[in-house]
């Protein structure tokens, strides 16, 4: 009997479901920050952020789909059933109110309002404004699913592109600096693939990945696929296109962010870049197509975000508490966090995701490599013992000064860089999680 498999057509379309979903204006902001960053070096710098930013979610969604998981929660199981919930907690308190909603906010108002604020403005006071009107539509509509997020995401969502094309189009078609002549900072002045890797961390696509695999997975089933290997290599030949769209917005988006240091100084953040480069290539008309796209971009993401946040937490609760009070919990508390602003936010998740990707990406490996020790579950708890270790280390890393300071971690820090290869690349966890695998590998074949 042959098994059925989608055609090339479902493929773009499933690849196209997978791409609204990761796709987000802070996939934006990053790279065209990163591009400022490393200037001249932009070539190591890209590679580096395609791999956490294309290439490790794909695999996650991917993960999903090999491992014939029904969700983050089955996968992460694998460890124990305790640290399924936990790390399925942890994932969508990430991606959800503790920092991805209020960064759609954030990154609202910087691109679509700040611009038009004077000098002298009380910045603060706009943006408690404008974050209230936000997410009181945000809450509206995670109330009331309806055609909302269909129609911004039929309409909004390719004018935004669309938009974006033209941009980057001006933008390379008059640079403001030749990237061989703009220097890069410090960070990325003797190595940019490393600091570029962990920039990736930022677009948050990772983790997002392993809770978007079981979206694919429903999507392809729907079409008539259901066998379990059909749908897995069905999902990763549809991820590769998505991957492939979103490495070249990357790749455009670093190249257009080095030039533009021709044109300003480095940015904040990348929402100030991308509005200083709309307004100088497109005007006032620019800066105000802008701020409507990302605007209603973000709010579509917002709502998909808060309504996948409370349906996890109301199903993992068995509806003791009601999907209705965990949207309205999840809306107001990202609410108060989007008031601390987009770089106190950015530079707050770095930490929480030097801690929480390691750990996801080591989960991702497993699914892979899971055939060759029959998923023992000895194997994954050694594993994600070692990778856990060690990523505290890392988290306790890239916390702001004043933190470290006032938790006195200088000396667990200083631990760490001398006995931790790679530590001063961000990636200290690599060896303990190597070493953890081997562990229990070696506890496997012991047993037989």
């Amino acid at each position: 009997m042959t098994t059925k498999k989608l055609t090339l057509r479902q493929k773009i379309l499933v690849a196209g479901t997978l791409f609204g979903m990761f796709f987000g204006a802070g996939n934006l902001i990053f790279p065209v920050h990163l591009g400022q960053m490393a200037g001249q070096n932009a070539l190591p710098a890209i590679i580096g952020f395609i791999i956490t930013a294309v290439g490790i979610p794909i695999l996650g969604v991917a993960a999903i789909g090999v491992t014939h998981s029904d969700g983050l929660q089955t996968l992460s199981g694998k460890v124990g059933k305790g640290y399924g919930i936990f790390f399925t907690c942890l994932l969508y308190l990430t991606i959800g109110p503790l920092f991805a909603i209020p960064r759609c906010a954030t990154v609202s108002f910087t691109t679509g309002i700040t611009p038009l604020l004077g000098a002298d403005s009380p910045e603060r006071l706009y943006l408690l404004l404008f974050s209230a009107v936000f997410f009181a539509f945000v809450l509206f509509f995670s109330l009331r699913p309806g055609k909302i997020t269909v129609w911004i995401g039929k309409i909004i969502n390719p004018l935004f592109l669309f938009f974006f094309a033209v941009l980057m189009l001006a933008a390379l078609l008059a640079p403001g600096a030749a990237i061989s002549a703009v220097e890069p900072v410090e960070a990325y002045r003797s190595d940019a693939f490393f600091p570029a890797l962990i920039e990736g961390y930022g677009t948050m696509d990772a983790i997002a990945g392993l809770a978007f695999g079981i979206v694919v997975i429903d999507v392809i089933r729907r079409m008539g696929v259901d066998n379990d290997d059909a749908i897995a290599e069905d999902v990763l030949s549809s991820g590769l296109l998505t991957g492939a769209l979103m490495a070249l917005i990357y790749v455009v988006s670093i190249v257009v962010g080095a030039q533009s240091r021709g044109l300003f100084e480095l940015s904040e953040n990348g929402g100030i870049a991308l509005t200083q480069i709309a307004g100088h290539y497109l005007g006032g008309v620019g800066l105000f197509i802008l701020a409507f796209t990302i605007t209603f971009a973000c709010l579509k993401t917002s709502i998909g975000l808060v309504t996948a946040c409370a349906e996890t937490f109301s199903k993992m609760t068995n509806g003791k508490i009601s999907y209705r009070s965990w949207a309205i919990l999840f809306t107001v508390f990202s609410f108060a966090v989007s008031n601390i602003g987009l770089s106190a936010i950015i530079e707050y998740s770095i930490p929480m995701l030097m801690l929480i990707y390691p750990p996801a990406i080591a989960l991702i490996l497993l699914a892979f490599l899971g055939k060759f020790f029959a998923h023992d579950r000895t194997v994954y708890i050694t594993t994600m013992t070692g990778t856990w270790a060690a990523a505290i280390f890392d988290c306790m890393k890239a916390l702001p000064a004043p933190v470290q300071a006032a938790l006195h971690l200088d000396a667990p820090i200083a631990f760490a860089a001398a006995h931790l290869p790679l530590f001063d690349k961000n990636l200290g966890w690599l060896l303990p999680a190597v070493i953890g695998f081997a562990a229990g590998m070696a506890i496997r074949a012991s047993r037989k």
